[in-house]
């Protein structure tokens, strides 16, 4: 349900490409269609999220809604492969220390991957975002490799869910040729997004002018480099 590998036979050589006119029915025909077939009218749909979980898909076009968590996901992996969304072809590094080449369908999962990170501009905290980041590649590693009852495992999905305790709201998307667009998004009071305050238009609660004196400030240890620099002709 969430992938289809591809591995070994012509694979086994990277510069093999995964899907040739020779041979069309290698691979990446399971789940997706090929970019040329793709419909030349693009799928408008708005997914929603609870705390990071998705809980609802609906089809901007013609009125489908699924709240099911598993016919969400089908859902996804249907519209998304007719659009042929989630194709990929990578050398991985695997656990036991070799590289491996493989080609990947993920329909579902490349559109909430992309949703979920679009909503969270608007609701996660900088560092908290930062710092997030600087997990997930941990987060993954013990998930790849099968750590799923590890003491690190149960401390990095804390984590994970307490920086998605505000990830809640609505995340607009277009599916068109293999291409996932994020096209708006919105989390009322979830939000930390404050139009006023950011506003071009009218003077919100943002001085620009106390920009200069923070600047200034924050410049004291690059002058401080460049002063020591300049000694020794740099």
């Amino acid at each position: 349900m969430m992938h289809i590998s591809y591995e070994s036979g012509e694979l086994e050589d990277p510069a093999f490409p995964g899907h040739t006119d020779e041979y069309p029915g290698l691979v990446m025909k399971k789940k997706t269609v090929d970019i040329e077939d793709c419909p030349d009218v693009p799928a408008n749909i708005t997914i929603g999220f609870e705390k990071g979980t998705p809980v609802y898909v609906k089809n901007v076009d013609d009125g489908t809604e699924i709240t099911d968590p598993l016919e969400l996901f089908l859902y996804l992996n249907e519209i998304g492969g007719a659009h042929g969304v989630g194709r990929i072809d990578i050398v991985e590094n695997r656990f036991v220390g070799m590289k491996s080449r493989g080609c990947y369908e993920t329909p579902a999962g490349t559109i909430l991957y992309s949703a979920k990170l679009d909503l969270e501009l608007l609701t996660m905290d900088r560092e908290v975002m930062r710092i997030r980041d600087e997990l997930s590649n941990k987060y993954a590693e013990v998930c790849y490799n099968g750590y799923w009852y590890s003491p690190e495992w149960q401390m990095l999905r804390k984590s994970m869910e307490y920086a998605n305790e505000n990830t809640t709201g609505e995340a607009h998307i277009r599916l068109h040729k293999a291409n996932v667009l994020n096209r708006g998004r919105s989390a009322g009071e979830h939000s930390l997004y404050n139009e006023d305050l950011v506003s071009m238009d009218m003077l919100g609660g943002f001085d620009p002018s106390q920009s200069t004196g923070f600047i200034r400030t924050l410049s004291t240890r690059i002058k401080a480099s460049k002063a020591r620099d300049a000694k020794f002709g740099k």
